[in-house]
């Protein structure tokens, strides 16, 4: 079974990105998430990220780098690996320029070239141990958590996964979806996570389901689907450069997939950890210099102290783990 990696990136620094995003920016009128430095800057990591993969996951088949026709200075383009590509590669051109992650992640099964099973990371999730293929998907199906997450929380984030409930409701049935893959609901794997899908076993109507911050394996065929079930709201969204209070996010794809039945039971908070920057960047460091998960997420935040600080330890704990440049560099 071939399995690809997508990764999304940016480089901040481009004077021309610079200059079409501040065209662009100084028409948004909401400000917060969307056009936040956080959501878009680069620490210097990107290196340690391939150096990860080769290391960590050399059975991959094909990456592709997915940018706004930008490509970091240091990489090996020559490497058969990479697939450099474009926004325009794959994203309709009357929904261009966009700097909406969301609208970006919805079309990614368009990309030329990719494997019918793949697995997205953004660009702040980092392989720091052996990973095998099995992590990702068994029986050709993905590896995932079906567990629903009771937050009544009003945060902006919440609010768009709450846009994919309310469509995942309008084509599933809760109560045949969960009673035709009982086992995969309450798997013994899930532990005290699972506490929801007890409670809300009769309650007619899906919540919000558990949402790791982890590189997602999905179907392509599972992006088919939704596209051709809510191809009408979908490309609505789409013209959303920035975030949006309608959007629908990739959880809409996930929670799809597992409603489908499309997935096999796996714990994925077992192995994998988000670190926000903010609070937690000591615990971050320790983390990769002891390569305790397989995969961790460096949450940025315009609000870092000590900025310069906290990414040189970082970068000093990669170095340690991650010394050699790979072929992926020049």
């Amino acid at each position: 079974m071939d399995i690809d990696f997508v990764i999304t990136w940016v480089d901040m620094n481009d004077p021309q990105w610079q200059a079409q995003f501040a065209r662009y920016s100084q028409q948004k009128q909401e400000t917060k998430n969307g056009v936040s430095k956080a959501r878009f800057r680069d620490y210097g990591f990107f290196r340690y990220w391939w150096r990860g993969v080769e290391e960590f996951a050399p059975w991959v088949r094909k990456i592709h780098l997915v940018t706004s026709g930008q490509k970091p200075e240091w990489l090996n383009t020559d490497n058969p690996k990479i697939h450099l590509v474009d926004h325009k590669d794959f994203i309709p051109a009357e929904f261009l320029p966009t700097y909406n992650s969301v609208v970006i992640e919805r079309y990614m099964h368009k990309i030329p070239g990719l494997s019918d099973h793949f697995v997205y990371f953004n660009d702040d999730f980092y392989l720091t141990n052996k990973v095998e293929p099995e992590r990702f998907f068994r029986n050709g199906l993905p590896c995932d958590i079906a567990v629903f997450d009771y937050n009544p929380s009003w945060s902006q984030w919440y609010t768009r996964i709450k846009n994919n409930i309310r469509l995942i409701n309008r084509h599933f049935d809760k109560r045949e979806v969960m009673a035709r893959d009982r086992d995969k609901w309450f798997h013994p794997s899930y532990g005290l996570k699972a506490r929801w899908n007890y409670l809300l076993k009769f309650y007619p109507k899906f919540i919000t389901l558990r949402t790791p911050h982890n590189a997602q394996p999905y179907l392509k065929r599972t992006f088919e689907e939704v596209w051709s079930a809510a191809g009408r709201e979908l490309t609505e969204t789409s013209v959303n450069r920035f975030r949006a209070l309608n959007d629908y996010t990739p959880e809409l794809f996930r929670a799809w997939q597992i409603c489908r039945g499309c997935f096999e039971p796996y714990n994925t908070y077992c192995d994998t950890k988000m670190f926000p920057l903010m609070i937690r960047s000591g615990q971050a460091v320790k983390a990769i210099r002891r390569q305790t998960y397989t995969l961790i997420c460096l949450n940025d935040n315009v609000h870092i102290r000590h900025y310069d600080r906290v990414m040189g330890e970082l970068d000093h704990a990669f170095q340690e783990i991650l010394p050699r440049k790979s072929s992926f560099e020049k």
